[in-house]
């Protein structure tokens, strides 16, 4: 609908601000009454700005959400060239969102401002370039992080390489990775106001982790190895490169049925995350379930939030699918998240990018079938854009001294070992001391020793008949005064047997550690898995895969491939079913299809089953692939198995057994 030249303000904007919050009755906060509020956040060496930012988001907790737009200012369907105005939610609200989304494929020339093959200067000054156009439109910036493949050159979802393993310190690749931490800390440096003063970035690199989608995601990395590379890339944006205008944002994928130790598994900790964030997308158009399963969610994000200090976020969200279906999505969202006490509390919920043409549009523009209920969503008084908005920027803070943190930056839990020599690497952070140990098993302490890249570190020297497939525990520990700050790592000794061709898993590679077996897998919704000495149609072990519907009505792991199954007719598995009407879901993904076997889970008695390739079918939602068969151009490129299972209409919980899973 068009808009006249002057609008008047929908409503008060909202100021965190003693006259403001004294007009509500409510308790003023230090920070607007003149005493400064202690803020404790990952730089505490941030700048007033950023320090405000991060109280701003704190005071604003149940009062209103921040709506946010990824590249709002960039693409979209309403215009072509990027002026720093032009923006489809301006264009059909009249206003701009309260947060303005980037990405570093800017720095890569992949994604505009940046210029695809323009230098990395020209591709830096873009990007800073972007955050003073969003600042100066009033809102707030968030920059994701969508990092090609260090290993391979390829994009973010090519998941071959093992790519964090090789961008840690020690590793091939970690040079590369810090020259791209140097451009986006000369980006986010540069990136200024016209007084000079540092614009604040919310920083969310590693984003939708505990998926399999990204090389960063579950399966192709360890828990271990992703808390590491997090904190790794918090050290040296802000202790290296001295960055001090990031927040720094953890978001993994929904969804986790409100458990908050699998939304903790990959937590990099307290002293490397200000935000603590959810991204969640909706194939259901608006279902109730999926809207149940989202404010559950949230509301476990925002009490997390309140136990560390933190700032709870609805970091990424979007509807999927065909476009349309449900004509009140976005109020219907809001206003499911607004009727929880608990869950409204989130700060901000950001919307994917408008690319135009034949891209999805995630924020409707004039004429697009949603626009009548994006203008209501605009002006229901619990959503905020940037005429909501007044001193953001203004709050009274002082850091809070951040303490002493010691961490085994290297090796890291769970990691294999298989060379006679590693080396320890130790991080400890605000302070200095006395002396720093490691020890194997509880041995005698070894002393460790400040190198040039500020570790504490020494080669441990292992001995070949060790390298037995045994696991060693090993602690560090330093002396900080009366204090000793200690952390641990269990490691895995020794090659492990390569599968035959066409295998997926045998379960026999784990050490018998649990743990260590579910890492090598992407969890998609609630279950547990576990190997099991009792259930196994060969060696010692097969897999226990537990399951539990009352969150979600489907269930899944999946696990790379990377081969050519061209030799082979058929995939084939043990499996032992637990006498329920539930079902399994065999899927596997070739040349980037989807391809899909359906068995049911009725039977208790361990059997192998047999599936013809000939006899698998595209998955019902894969419709680009509709017409495709799992035939010998596609079995030359198999790169994932997933083993999925679905609610039948009884058991809400069960444990089901698999083992040797192969192509034969």
């Amino acid at each position: 609908m068009p808009f006249p030249t002057f609008r008047a303000p929908r409503r008060a904007v909202i100021v965190m601000g003693a006259a403001a919050l004294a007009a509500t009755g409510a308790a003023v906060p230090a920070s607007a009454a003149g005493r400064p509020t202690p803020v404790r956040i990952v730089d505490d060496k941030a700048t007033r700005e950023t320090r405000a930012l991060f109280q701003y988001m704190q005071d604003l907790k149940g009062r209103g959400v921040m709506f946010g737009h990824e590249h709002s200012l960039s693409d979209g369907f309403t215009f072509s060239g990027m002026d720093g105005e032009s923006s489809d939610v301006e264009a059909t609200v009249g206003d701009y969102p309260a947060v303005f989304g980037w990405d570093t494929l800017i720095l890569n020339g992949f994604q505009k401002p940046g210029v695809y093959g323009g230098t990395v200067e020209e591709n830096i000054e873009a990007l800073s370039w972007a955050l003073e156009q969003s600042d100066a439109r009033g809102g707030v910036n968030i920059l994701s992080a969508h990092l090609y493949n260090f290993v391979t050159g390829g994009d973010f979802w090519d998941t071959t390489g093992r790519v964090v393993s090789q961008i840690l310190p020690g590793g091939a690749k970690h040079a590369d990775f810090n020259e791209f931490l140097d451009r986006i800390a000369a980006a986010v440096k540069g990136a200024k106001r016209p007084d000079g003063t540092l614009i604040p970035v919310v920083f969310r690199p590693f984003h939708e982790n505990n998926g399999g989608w990204f090389w960063w995601g579950a399966g192709h990395t360890t828990s271990a190895e992703f808390i590491e590379i997090f904190r790794y890339t918090v050290e040296y944006l802000r202790d290296t490169r001295k960055v001090r205008n990031l927040l720094y944002s953890y978001s993994p994928n929904s969804s986790f049925g409100g458990d908050p130790a699998n939304y903790l598994k990959t937590y990099p900790g307290d002293e490397f995350v200000d935000v603590l964030g959810y991204d969640a997308y909706d194939s259901t158009a608006g279902s109730a379930e999926w809207l149940g399963a989202t404010v559950t969610d949230l509301a476990m994000v925002v009490n997390l939030a309140a136990e560390r200090g933190k700032v709870p976020a609805f970091t990424e969200f979007g509807e999927s699918g065909e476009e349309g279906r449900n004509l009140t999505w976005f109020t219907g969202l809001l206003g499911a998240v607004a009727a929880d006490p608990t869950a409204k509390q989130v700060t901000h919920m950001l919307t994917w990018a408008n690319f135009g043409g034949t891209n999805r549009a995630y924020v409707p523009f004039p004429g697009h079938a949603l626009e009548p209920d994006f203008v209501d969503f605009h002006a229901d008084p619990y959503s905020l854009f940037t005429s909501d908005l007044e001193g953001v920027y203004d709050a009274n803070t002082c850091a809070v001294a951040n303490a002493p943190f010691l961490h085994l930056a290297t090796p890291t839990d769970r990691q294999r070992i298989s060379a006679a020599e590693t080396r320890i690497r130790v991080r400890l952070n605000n302070a200095t001391p006395s002396k720093v140990t490691y020890s194997l098993d509880g041995a005698a302490p070894v002393t460790l020793r400040r190198d040039a890249a500020g570790y504490y570190s020494g080669a441990w020297s292992i001995d070949p008949s060790w390298l037995d497939n045994r696991s060693v525990e090993v602690t560090v520990s330093a002396k900080v005064g009366r204090r000793t700050l200690t952390d641990s790592a269990l490691v895995l000794l020794g090659e492990v047997e390569p599968l035959p061709a066409g295998w997926v898993d045998d379960f026999e590679s784990y050490a018998g550690d649990d743990l260590t077996l579910s890492e090598a897998y992407s969890h998609v919704n609630a279950n547990t898995t576990a190997l099991s000495a009792e259930h196994t149609a060969s060696g010692a072990y097969g897999l226990a895969y537990s399951y539990d519907f009352s969150s979600a009505g489907y269930t899944g792991i999946g696990k790379s491939v990377g081969a050519d199954w061209t030799a082979f007719s058929a995939f084939k598995l043990w499996m032992r079913g637990d006498g329920s009407t539930n079902g399994a879901t065999f899927q596997i993904v070739a040349k980037g299809a989807y391809f899909e076997y359906n068995v049911g889970l009725g039977s208790t008695s361990g059997q192998d089953v047999e599936a013809p390739f000939a006899d698998f079918r595209p998955a019902p939602w894969d419709t680009g692939h509709a017409d495709e068969l799992l035939d010998a151009e596609h079995l030359a490129d198999v790169t994932a198995f997933y083993l999925y299972l679905g609610y039948g209409g009884t058991n809400a919980t069960g444990t089901v057994y698999f083992d040797d899973i192969r192509a034969e």
